[in-house]
């Protein structure tokens, strides 16, 4: 007679009861972590803010943000104002940095007026307007958050990725490339609006030329260069209207 535990009904049920046991400890795991989880995101999106208008712990080469401990209150010294842009309307939100960027981007998409979130801030006696931008590189999404003047000139920014390749695209979070953004203007002096290409073919490797509205393109990594750019073009021209709006 062979075992009750070698029967089909026995290894059913048994992968039922192991199923229901683990989906619920990852349920509750989930649910536990989930206020630690968020609060990793808000204090992670303050770094990035802050990074692009230039707070952060940068040594010669290295990218750092300032630390986890200081990010709440250094968030709350520099950035003044938060903004949404939804068409004509612009109110102040000092939840702004909570937007879920890529759920706007859909909701656009879908034929809704997207939110537009806007962060302003106060550096050495400058003002600096950071915006949030998201695009797809050749693995997964690619984002990041530019500064600028009131004319739209950048004054720097921090760019990440969820999956592009190591010491290829995943450069876009190295200095090296990061920096060469901080001058370049993504518009003309007649108003219209540019961007800012990744070149391969870039005939100013030191980044010297600052209104050619190109920057020098990371060697292997063409795709990731190419979604860099197209974001920058599409997130950041939604934005000319208000920046148009302080001229007035």
């Amino acid at each position: 007679m062979s075992k009750r535990t070698d029967s089909n009904l026995y290894t059913i049920i048994f992968a039922v009861i192991m199923v229901l046991i683990v989906g619920s400890l990852l349920a509750f795991f989930a649910s536990s972590l989930k206020p630690n989880i968020d609060e990793n995101k808000r204090i992670e999106k303050q770094q990035n803010i802050l990074y692009a208008m230039g707070v952060n712990e940068n040594d010669e080469s290295s990218a750092n943000f300032v630390s986890t401990d200081v990010a709440g209150d250094e968030f709350a010294k520099y950035i003044t104002k938060q903004i949404v842009i939804q068409g004509d309307k612009i109110t102040e939100d000092d939840k702004a940095y909570l937007i879920d960027v890529k759920k706007e981007q859909a909701s656009a998409k879908a034929g809704n007026e997207r939110k537009l979130p806007l962060f302003i801030g106060e550096k050495d006696g400058k003002t600096f307007y950071v915006a949030p931008i998201r695009g797809k590189g050749l693995w997964d999404a690619i984002w990041g958050y530019v500064a600028m003047d009131e004319n739209m000139v950048v004054q720097g920014a921090y760019f990440d990725h969820k999956g592009e390749t190591p010491g290829l695209g995943a450069n876009i979070k190295q200095r090296f490339f990061m920096d060469d953004f901080a001058g370049e203007h993504l518009m003309t002096e007649a108003g219209d609006f540019k961007g800012i290409t990744v070149a391969k073919g870039n005939n100013d490797p030191k980044n010297e030329e600052k209104t050619d509205y190109e920057v020098d393109a990371i060697a292997g990594a063409t795709i990731t260069g190419d979604g860099v750019s197209a974001m920058i073009k599409s997130d950041l021209k939604l934005y000319v209207p208000y920046f148009k709006s302080l001229k007035k």
